[in-house]
């Protein structure tokens, strides 16, 4: 079963809503555990204990179990296999964009299933080239996983890449979702390769109905509305997989809170299913 249907399935039964678990250190400290890998472990489960049950999707940050070395991503293995046993799809933030064997070895580490990071799905640059992700595009597809490509992200620094033009007009965003728009073509219920477009960044001019997901990125605490996504996203809006991190994770380390700020925020998010 393609990466896609397993979603548009996990989206009807659970809401649209993508749970980041983001173990900073400021978090941590929040929850009064130290910045070390037993705070990192204590956190990182709790959240999944508390959020993977009621959410279709689980996203981790890798970088924030990277930094504590191997001790940290044999945490991140667990928040997979603890996610996935119960019931959610896990999509591993790693934001990876290389070429050739390098790009290859990146898309085994993440999307083959002998590996113990194995994921359903991971988030993509594409600013080598879109052609430059074909290692990926094709490991995704061998083993029905998914792929999210930044397109038009939220951060300040973005449109001076995103937003510049191409010598035929287009910009370089739009140019990306072409790419997925072909790669997605005649896939039901939806395709496996989605874009990564900010929750809060207001009217794009692109066309976004790839029939692929859209990861969301900035819903709640950064400041992005259920109403926010239903104007940038329009038609597209059922595809949307708003993603909230900062405003789930403030309600641990209590599990039946985050569960009831999970629950409550899928609400929120009926309206993009029209």
């Amino acid at each position: 079963m393609t990466f896609g249907t397993r979603l548009w399935a996990a989206i009807g039964d659970r809401g649209p809503l993508c749970a980041g678990i983001d173990p900073h250190a400021g978090l941590l400290h929040e929850w009064g555990l130290d910045d070390t890998v037993a705070g990192l472990e204590r956190f990182a489960l709790t959240a999944v204990e508390g959020l993977a049950p009621h959410v279709s999707v689980i996203k981790p940050q890798s970088a924030f179990y990277e930094r504590f070395g191997s001790r940290g991503v044999a945490v991140l293995e667990r928040v997979v296999a603890d996610s996935r046993a119960a019931g959610a799809l896990v999509l591993l933030d790693v934001k990876r964009g290389d070429i050739g064997s390098t790009s290859q070895a990146y898309a085994d580490a993440y999307l083959d299933p002998a590996s113990p990071i194995a994921a359903d799905a991971v988030t993509v640059s594409p600013y080598l080239g879109f052609g430059s992700l074909d290692p990926f595009i094709e490991t995704a597809r061998r083993h029905d996983a998914g792929l999210f490509v930044l397109a038009l992200t939220s951060n300040k620094e973005g449109p001076e890449v995103q937003h510049a033009r191409t010598d035929a007009g287009q910009t370089v965003a739009g140019t990306m979702l072409d790419h997925l728009r072909l790669l997605n073509a005649g896939e039901e219920p939806l395709g496996s390769f989605g874009a990564v477009v900010g929750a809060t960044i207001g009217d794009t001019g692109e066309s976004l109905d790839i029939n692929g997901p859209l990861l969301a990125p900035g819903y709640g605490a950064q400041g992005g509305t259920a109403a926010d996504l239903v104007r940038i996203f329009g038609a597209a809006a059922r595809a949307v997989l708003p993603s909230s991190s900062r405003e789930l994770l403030r309600h641990g380390p209590d599990v039946a809170a985050l569960a009831d700020a999970a629950r409550r925020t899928n609400d929120e998010l009926a309206v993009l299913r029209g």
